[in-house]
């Protein structure tokens, strides 16, 4: 094996590749689902605070979770940090003189990542499998969105297929990514009408 190129590694500009830090989606369906994920923050966000002063501090939590980490995917449509991990995974293995063995590296990459995904989406359903009738479509929600998440990162495998499949130019992975951000988007809001209309009613 060749010696590890060290003044390279050390490189912030080498190892980011071809990534930059910007806007990396600028079709009107990217921006659409950029401000769709946001949208679903601020959505999740006041709900929480209703909830809270409804003193439900389970559902509380489970609300704030959900707008936290549609706030990271938002940031992420955009910034499109995946691109950035690939490209420091090229140049390392570039700089180590392990490229020819990058399928090994990147299969074993893909494996870690979904079981962290699946664990996460695990752990998050345990903890909160009190509400899970209550909230169903957010978890079919959150899986759809987890399912994506998963394709995407496994894109250069065959799932690149799938998610780049399109039907008069609807791709999937926007079909996907929609339809989990408006399933939380719109179980929330039915959820947070009738409790809405209960409160106006016993008042």
């Amino acid at each position: 094996m060749a010696p590890m190129n060290t003044t390279a590694v050390r490189s912030l500009d080498y190892l980011a590749g071809n990534w930059n830090l910007s806007f990396h989606d600028h079709s009107f369906l990217g921006w659409l689902i950029t401000g769709s994920y946001f949208a679903c923050a601020i959505m999740a966000a006041v709900f929480a605070t209703f909830l809270n002063r409804l003193e439900e501090k389970k559902a509380f939590h489970f609300w704030l979770l959900i707008s936290t980490v549609m706030i990271v995917l938002g940031i992420n449509k955009q910034l499109d940090l995946q691109t950035l991990f690939t490209e420091v995974g090229r140049q390392l293995s570039n700089a180590q003189a392990w490229y020819d063995q990058r399928r090994v590296v990147q299969f074993l990459f893909i494996m870690v990542l979904s079981a962290a995904i699946l664990t996460a989406f695990i752990w998050f359903a345990v903890i909160f499998r009190d509400l899970f009738r209550r909230f169903v479509f957010i978890f079919c929600g959150l899986f759809f969105l987890l399912s994506y998440m998963i394709m995407r990162a496994a894109a250069f495998h065959h799932f690149g297929e799938v998610i780049q499949y399109d039907i008069e130019g609807i791709q999937m992975k926007w079909v996907l990514e929609l339809a989990g951000i408006y399933m939380i988007i719109g179980a929330g809001l039915k959820d947070m009408f009738a409790l809405r209309a209960n409160e106006l009613d016993r008042e």
